[in-house]
């Protein structure tokens, strides 16, 4: 089984994602900053106190395009304002999708916020402390016979930084919760996402009370196209290491801000 997780950004890179994402040929693709705009395709402008940034008005819909033997699923976390190419304006949902590919049985299924709640954001987006939700699906894997529980995050972005705060702890513990509502005894369990915390986080500390192990760890997980210096956002964690087949933080192609992950087990 192949499992990529992608902080997506929104789809700024486009044509570099969908030319990749069928090359990649994974099993399940978890994607962060992914847009659903109801009635709307294209391009959208996003902007908050501190960025403005050009999004894709569905990039969940560009997504499913170029995998058409996937099954996808959208969760949103909260939703606000954006302005298309021609200047009139919208109402985007932001969150989570996971793709997962046909043959695989899902036998389990669940999606919660791991920081705060849904929000409806009025005239402008916050510029941090926005909510954040996680998705975990149980597969079956007819190729191993086994069972495979796989979770994502976006974790909370903080202006204050990336250090721990009972927030971030919070929100471990949370997803900690979430797994235990869907993965079984003897499933080998992925988590993975931007995390959007140090590699010495406590949070590591409270997902090893799920039984996972960070492969990253201090890795640069940021592309070219990020200019700050400080290179650590994503991760991936494993129950079970000696499944792992291959590993690796993908620096080419570039398709976003961030490096993909991807895994083989």
């Amino acid at each position: 089984m192949r499992i990529v997780s992608l902080n997506a950004w929104g789809g700024a890179m486009h044509d570099e994602l969908v030319a990749w994402l069928p090359l990649v040929d994974a099993d399940v693709v978890c994607l962060q900053e992914v847009t659903r705009t109801h009635g709307l395709d294209g391009w959208t402008r996003f902007e908050d106190d501190a960025r403005s940034l050009p999004q894709r008005a569905d990039l969940m819909a560009d997504v499913a395009a170029v995998l058409p033997q996937h099954t996808g699923w959208f969760t949103v976390s909260d939703t606000g304002p954006v302005t298309s190419d021609t200047g009139a304006a919208h109402r985007q949902h932001f969150g989570l999708a996971m793709f997962v590919r046909e043959e695989l049985a899902q036998v389990g299924l669940r999606a919660g916020y791991v920081h705060g709640e849904y929000a409806d954001h009025g005239p402008r987006w916050p510029h941090s402390g926005r909510p954040r939700a996680a998705q975990v699906v149980r597969l079956f894997d007819h190729g191993t016979d086994r069972f495979v529980t796989v979770g994502h995050l976006h974790g909370l972005r903080d202006g204050a930084g990336k250090g721990d705060s009972p927030v971030r702890r919070a929100q471990a513990e949370r997803l900690v919760a979430l797994l235990a509502e869907v993965r079984q005894a003897d499933d080998l369990v992925v988590v993975c996402g931007d995390l959007n915390v140090m590699p010495d986080s406590e949070t590591f500390a409270v997902l090893a009370g799920a039984g996972v192990t960070d492969l990253v760890r201090d890795a640069d997980t940021r592309t070219a196209h990020y200019a700050k210096a400080i290179r650590h956002a994503s991760y991936l964690l494993v129950s079970d290491p000696s499944a792992v087949k291959s590993f690796e933080v993908v620096a080419s192609p570039e398709v976003s801000d961030h490096r993909a992950l991807l895994l083989e087990v």
